[in-house]
């Protein structure tokens, strides 16, 4: 177990990050998991032993983050891979979302993760050594009908873990931001997604397209399992990759989005480069 790596695991209760802990205790890690209810952390994963460290942490708070972290360091000595798991769904057109539901989405989904990376760089910096996996979705990359707050925060996540990589490339600290699809996990349950709490009658597009996940709940084609050892195994890798999908459904909706984008940017590229001075 001493030479094994020293894990920090976000939303770990429940969904991806359950199932990534869980596999990480059995293979012998240690882990520091948090989640906002101390109560079904452990109940899920067990009481506080040698090579567990549940932790209730509210991710929007920096000091209560600040606290986790540090007591992970006094307990374990070392973090050598964080993964920033924890987050929710939310539902909605722009119109019918208000700002306060949309700024706890970013708060959880963006400033939660930007708060624990804050608190793990100087030990890193200091170790020369690290890896951060942030979790978004396959929505950071091509959103859906009716989820429009909710890809914005993923691709928020997106385009900070891409820049992050390339800060914290030469002191040694590895980045992977993992695109999900769609996983049989409860995350389509109301305990991880939240919906408008004002709809309007003239959205009818996104209604249906909350009905058609709705319904996916429970067959998901993904393999929360899976997905975990995927993650874990990454780890091991001398370069592990900036940019990982998981699942069919995550890749077939990439490569649409990549070539879409492309044949617009080649339909518009006249009108894009005639914009410079004359020379």
């Amino acid at each position: 177990m001493s030479n094994s790596p020293i894990w920090f695991v976000t939303g770990a209760s429940q969904g991806l990050g359950l199932s990534l802990v869980r596999q990480l205790l059995q293979a012998g890690h240690r882990v520091a998991a948090t989640s906002r209810h101390l109560a079904s952390l452990t109940q899920a994963l067990g009481e506080a032993s040698a090579a567990f460290m549940p932790l209730q942490t509210d991710l929007t708070n920096e000091a209560s983050v600040q606290q986790a972290v540090a007591q992970a360091l006094a307990t374990f000595g070392s973090l050598d891979v964080v993964v920033n798991n924890a987050g929710y769904g939310i539902g909605g057109s722009i119109e019918e979302l208000t700002d306060a539901e949309t700024r706890r989405a970013f708060d959880v989904n963006v400033f939660g993760g930007l708060n624990v990376i804050r608190q793990v760089l100087p030990h890193m910096r200091a170790a020369r050594k690290g890896h951060i996996i942030n979790i978004s979705s396959i929505a950071g990359i091509s959103g859906a009908t009716g989820w429009a707050v909710y890809a914005a925060t993923k691709f928020a996540v997106e385009g900070f873990s891409e820049v992050l990589a390339h800060d914290v490339a030469a002191l040694g600290i590895k980045v992977t931001v993992v695109a999900p699809g769609a996983f049989r996990t409860n995350f389509l349950t109301q305990e991880s997604l939240v919906m408008a709490e004002q709809p309007i009658d003239a959205y009818q597009e996104v209604r249906a397209s909350h009905e058609k996940y709705r319904l996916m709940n429970g067959a998901q084609m993904g393999d929360p399992e899976k997905a975990a050892a995927a993650i874990i195994n990454i780890t091991t890798e001398p370069n592990p990759p900036l940019h990982l999908l998981l699942g069919q459904d995550a890749y077939n909706r990439a490569m649409r989005k990549l070539e879409s984008f492309r044949q617009e940017i080649d339909a518009w590229e006249p009108l894009t480069t005639s914009t410079g001075f004359e020379s």
